[in-house]
């Protein structure tokens, strides 16, 4: 136990592993949104709802891969998951394996996490 003890004083630099990956994961979403990389999301113009959505995931992930205004983005951010979950997947069923939504409750828990941790290390906000 006494590894695992000694990890604890990793604790900064975890969480903003955490932080920067989930980051870096969110903003693709936003790109295949409103840019169709690495895959096309939907055809055609972006409904304003889902235009509005891309923008906070590249944003907000951007700032958040930086570390600046952690708690605030992530508190928006966790609200966007959630509203997402509720919009596009609960209406498909229960279990989210089954309706698709696991990433967004992931996402969700997540940046609830950030919002109450902070960046962790390696962010503008420790400036």
């Amino acid at each position: 136990m006494q590894f695992f003890d000694r990890l604890g004083a990793y604790r900064p630099q975890a969480l903003a592993v955490l932080r920067i990956m989930a980051a870096l994961l969110f903003i693709e979403h936003g790109t295949m949104k409103l840019f169709g990389f690495p895959a096309a999301m939907g055809d055609g113009a972006l409904p304003p709802l889902m235009l509005i959505a891309a923008l906070l995931e590249i944003i907000g992930g951007a700032l958040l891969v930086i570390g600046l205004l952690t708690r605030p983005v992530a508190f928006i951010l966790a609200g966007q998951m959630a509203v997402a979950y509720f919009m596009a997947h609960a209406s498909k069923g229960f279990w989210p394996a089954l309706n698709g939504g696991e990433p967004a409750i992931l996402f969700c828990f997540i940046f609830l996490y950030l919002v109450c941790a902070g960046p962790g290390a390696w962010a503008v906000d420790k400036r």
